[in-house]
């Protein structure tokens, strides 16, 4: 019987090598310096994200921040003092695996809770500052959430200070049942008291505010604004839908139509949301902190 490869020209080394050079596997690069953009599929550098405020340079979508990122961009460097951050959730009502989901919202976002409160320098402005964390049960609001929120404006209302607050949040916590909806009422009366007393409040709304945030304190505010296509509101698009069997508008809920429909005041991109909130504070500030500053600025 013949051998198989008879035939079968011998192969020289350098036979092929440059097909063989092309078809290897291609580099492997690393998840954490790529983040592809769920808008327009741009492939982005994560450095080049973090810098542009986590912003997509190509086509403008607002990617998720955590609070601490959000603090940084907006908090004058090093004026940050965290206020109540001792506070933490526990499984009030015996709800079945909710001490396992706070522990899990723990080690997801490092935070103690979904919301994170304190005093701040805006500009150059002293405020109290309230930032909802999305990686905590997407900033959903239970009893401590409420109870850090009333603390800080009843805090800016003994100190005489405005409060910026920054909202995203799934709605108030099922797994506190009856307590977590009590929030609504009871930070609303810390809203109500602080405005009473001549407070000002600013709220940004980012992507989602949705539920009971939506339907107390974040709704509140003397000025609101919103982050690009953010949605906002109580329900969901497919919940109302669903309801109502009929289709919604294109757009409908996101930020861009809650401004045409009078719910927003501004649409502020990002990047420009901390000189557009110093600009608020230093219209709506005191005369004698007026005079402090341009007496400061005068002295060099």
């Amino acid at each position: 019987m013949l051998p198989k490869n008879l035939f079968k020209k011998p192969m020289n080394t350098l036979e092929n090598a440059y097909e063989k050079l092309t078809k290897t596997a291609a580099p492997d690069v690393p998840s954490e310096m790529c983040t592809s953009c769920p808008e327009c599929r741009a492939m982005l550098f994560s450095s080049d994200l973090s810098e542009n405020n986590n912003v997509c340079p190509k086509c403008g979508h607002h990617f998720r921040i955590n609070a601490r990122q959000r603090i940084s961009m907006i908090a004058d460097e090093g004026t940050f003092q965290e206020l109540y951050g001792e506070l933490r959730s526990k499984n009030v009502i015996g709800f079945p695996n909710y001490d396992k989901k706070l522990k899990h919202a723990y080690l997801d976002s490092a935070e103690r809770e979904s919301v994170v409160c304190g005093t701040a320098e805006v500009g150059g402005w002293p405020c109290c500052l309230f930032v909802m964390e999305p990686y905590f049960m997407m900033g959903s609001m239970g009893t401590v959430a409420g109870e850090k929120i009333t603390r800080i404006f009843e805090y800016a209302t003994v100190h005489h200070l405005p409060v910026i607050g920054f909202t995203v949040s799934g709605g108030a916590r099922m797994q506190e049942g009856i307590l977590s909806l009590m929030q609504m009422a009871k930070t609303s009366g810390a809203v109500k008291r602080h405005s009473e007393a001549g407070g000002l409040y600013i709220t940004v709304l980012t992507d989602p505010t949705t539920g009971g945030v939506t339907a107390s304190f974040a709704m509140d505010a003397d000025i609101t604004l919103a982050e690009p296509k953010a949605l906002i509101g109580f329900a969901g698009p497919r919940v109302i839908e669903q309801t109502i069997r009929q289709k919604l508008p294109a757009g409908f809920q996101r930020a861009e139509f809650q401004l045409e429909k009078g719910f927003v005041d501004a649409v502020v991109p990002r990047g420009e949301q901390k000189e557009y909130l110093t600009r608020l504070l230093s219209f709506h500030a005191p005369a004698e902190e007026v005079a402090k500053k341009k007496e400061a600025s005068a002295n060099g």
